[in-house]
């Protein structure tokens, strides 16, 4: 079932189109990626989604119904750019805000005592926001954001400001806030975090959706059925150049053994290509190559096609 549904969406500002026809499905209870490079338009359709600015053509649908200014308290907004007033104390001002998400003053106070000792802050709640650290601003700005257990949590650069315990910790939260049932829009630069948390991904750029869908498959989409073989001591390479089953990408030495990477041709099978190399070496293991999500973006950005010539595994893997 589907939370948020994204129906043909499109936005200009004077002669800049942001958002050209993007229709996206946000899957109730995932985390959902929502990727792209600068000025691709993820922002302003978050903005959309917040009821911030409104979209010229096309329709948000918030589980069934049409979104209008009275879901917006049913959705939770970490922003880029931070919305915390520097001269209020810490404390006060996360008050402040969480009765404004609809919260009473008894239970907001009791919920931000649970965040902060949770989070090791209790010392900050009389401090004015300007004597925080960057990441120090950021934990209060996502206690602000998740207190009120909004059914959609929308985060924008979540990791901004911190360290990597500190972003780890973050991570844990993220993933614990699914696990409760939160349905996250999540999006970011850091394309190694979107391995680790996204269920659900989408590429924008230059205003169109360009790429959709559950991580793995899409993944899965992108291999190029290349291999990395290691065989022990050598490998007789002069012997096994020519082959209609296999193409050699490279051959390295590392630790003693040597690595070689095979593309597949012709519906050759991996046990095919074990049995035409045992005669020119040992093997002692063979691993398929996965595009990471920073490969496919930038593939995709690039302008390389799915089914097309893309070097993705060949030239940049991530092993």
């Amino acid at each position: 079932m589907n939370l948020l549904e994204i129906k043909n969406v499109s936005k200009s500002f004077v002669n800049h189109k942001a958002l050209d026809n993007v229709s996206l499905s946000i899957p109730e209870g995932k985390i959902f990626g929502l990727l792209g490079p600068n000025g691709a338009g993820k922002t302003t359709l978050i903005r959309i989604i917040n009821h911030i600015t409104m979209p010229d053509t096309g329709e948000i649908i918030l589980k069934g119904e049409k979104l209008k200014a009275s879901h917006i308290s049913r959705i939770g907004y970490l922003p880029e750019e931070r919305g915390l007033y520097k001269k209020m104390k810490t404390g006060e001002q996360a008050l402040y805000f969480a009765q404004l998400k609809g919260l009473s003053r008894s239970e907001a106070l009791s919920k931000l005592k649970y965040w902060f000792k949770k989070f090791e802050i209790t010392d900050w709640w009389n401090k004015k926001v300007e004597e925080l650290s960057k990441g120090m601003a950021q934990k209060i700005q996502f206690i602000i954001t998740i207190l009120h257990e909004p059914e959609l949590l929308i985060f924008d650069e979540p990791f901004s400001g911190f360290d990597p315990i500190n972003t780890n910790l973050m991570k844990k939260e993220i993933l614990e806030l699914k696990e409760k049932g939160s349905t996250i829009i999540f999006s970011t630069h850091n394309m190694a975090s979107v391995e680790e948390l996204c269920d659900n991904i989408a590429l924008i750029n230059q205003s169109k959706k360009i790429l959709d869908g559950e991580l793995q498959q899409i993944k899965e989409t992108y291999k190029s059925n290349v291999f990395d073989v290691v065989f022990q001591g050598g490998f007789d390479k002069y012997s096994a150049t020519l082959s209609a089953s296999y193409q050699i990408v490279k051959i390295e030495q590392q630790n003693g053994n040597t690595i070689g990477r095979f593309k597949l041709l012709n519906n050759t099978t991996t046990n095919q290509l074990i049995s035409e190399l045992l005669p020119h070496g040992n093997i002692v293991g063979i691993n398929e190559l996965i595009p990471s999500v920073n490969d496919i973006f930038i593939s995709v950005v690039e302008g390389d096609n799915i089914n097309g010539s893309h070097k993705i595994n060949e030239l940049n893997p991530k092993n």
